[in-house]
């Protein structure tokens, strides 16, 4: 078995992933990044960039570029109801801020730029079609992961620091037996997308009536779209024409009414089995989890990506140093989950929260905004004090402690 060295072994090369190698990276910090598909080209669900990931961006020299990708901008988020439609957050009224929309951008082009821009540093190296199977440890320390190609060569490779960004099924905190806290969630989604026309609303526009609750992002050509179902239902739901699911979001948004026919199998419709978890301890000597394999996040709010690529600029900031000079200790890694462990529990606790008093009820329809003559309280109060629709922006573009990036990554 082939065994090779680095200094930092990242695996998963997803937001998270890519962020991490091209910080270190520009630290001098030598970096491999594992990523087990041979390209980026691939059918993302996440393809939301939040205004705080545009100002890393930034930070990074990377803005020009960036802004160069194709993209759909979203500056509003409204729900209809009996007596029109109604505005819940305007990211327009975050004064003064470059970036007042979140970006919708394919994801692989997101991934293809980052990784453009890491391949510039000599200390760092991309894998691809390589995906980190298991972990090797030595007298109770991770020092490194086993590996496999898509041709089947096996290897190892050895590292002072594995930081797992392999998702919310990490096979790399699997390995490590670490201790996961799980949440209940009561809802699973359905991601599938119709074509839209330009007559339609613009922005991100839900729709809660007494037979569907649905998300659409406006795609310019196209809604990407999501329904929610029960946990564990899907088998039973999918028994029935797929023309009566879209029909009975058609329902709420009479919009739609024209594309009822727009899916011809349920094979264009897309499970997300939702999952809310957290793990106790992040880390392990020789061993550091971020994103969805610390902390696996709802769809609620869409900033599962952007909340790990915040994990990824705190991770770097806090370890860049120490993996350069070779003094890494197991507090270092403490101290990555004491800094992102508030922004954390702060937007778990929002989805738990919702989950329960909110997504319930409409999955069990006692919630038909559609229908409802008024607003509730809350959404009254934004129709009539416009500002309020900043707060919501906020919390949604750029949550709790959004990280810059540090110095030494700066162009």
């Amino acid at each position: 078995m082939n065994t090779e060295r680095t200094t930092c072994l990242v695996a998963g090369g997803g937001p998270a992933g890519m962020v991490l190698g091209l910080l270190l990276a520009r630290a001098g910090v030598e970096v491999t990044v594992l990523e087990k598909h041979g390209d980026f080209l691939r059918d993302f669900r996440g393809d939301t960039v939040h205004p705080s990931t545009m100002d890393l961006l930034d930070e990074l020299g990377l803005g020009e570029q960036f802004a160069k990708l194709p993209q759909r901008r979203l500056e509003q988020a409204q729900v209809p109801y009996a007596n029109g439609t109604l505005k819940f957050a305007d990211f327009t009224e975050l004064g003064g801020r470059k970036h007042p929309y979140i970006s919708l951008v394919p994801q692989w082009d997101l991934l293809d730029l980052l990784a453009g821009a890491a391949k510039q540093e000599p200390t760092f190296t991309l894998r691809m079609n390589t995906e980190a199977t298991g972990l090797v440890v030595e007298d109770g320390r991770i020092t490194g992961v086993e590996y496999r190609t898509r041709e089947g060569d096996r290897g190892r490779i050895l590292a002072d620091l594995t930081v797992a960004c392999d998702g919310r099924t990490s096979a790399l905190r699997k390995a490590a037996a670490m201790t996961v806290r799980d949440y209940p969630t009561p809802l699973d989604v359905w991601w599938f997308r119709v074509p839209r026309m330009e007559t339609d609303p613009t922005g991100a526009v839900g729709v809660v009536s007494h037979a569907r609750a649905a998300i659409f992002l406006d795609r310019g050509t196209y809604w990407q779209s999501a329904t929610l179902i029960k946990k564990g239902t899907d088998p039973e739901q999918r028994r029935g024409p797929v023309r009566d699911m879209v029909a009975s979001i058609a329902e709420a948004a009479p919009w739609l009414a024209d594309r009822v026919d727009a899916l011809k199998s349920w094979d264009e419709v897309k499970l997300l089995d939702v999952r809310l978890d957290r793990l106790a301890r992040w880390y392990r000597e020789g061993l550091l989890c971020i994103g969805d394999a610390a902390h696996a996040m709802s769809p609620v709010g869409g900033v599962g990506i952007n909340l790990a690529v915040q994990d990824a600029v705190a991770t770097a900031t806090l370890l860049a140093e120490q993996l350069r000079r070779g003094t890494l200790t197991t507090t270092d890694l403490a101290k990555v989950q004491r800094r992102r462990m508030l922004p954390t529990v702060v937007v778990q606790g929002m989805q738990r929260f919702l989950h329960a008093r909110v997504l319930t009820r409409a999955l069990d329809g006692d919630i038909d905004m559609v229908n409802r003559q008024k607003p509730p309280v809350p959404m009254r109060l934004v129709e009539r004090f416009p500002k309020l629709r900043a707060i919501p922006a906020y919390a949604i573009g750029y949550g709790v402690r959004p990280e810059h990036a540090p110095d030494f990554a700066r162009r």
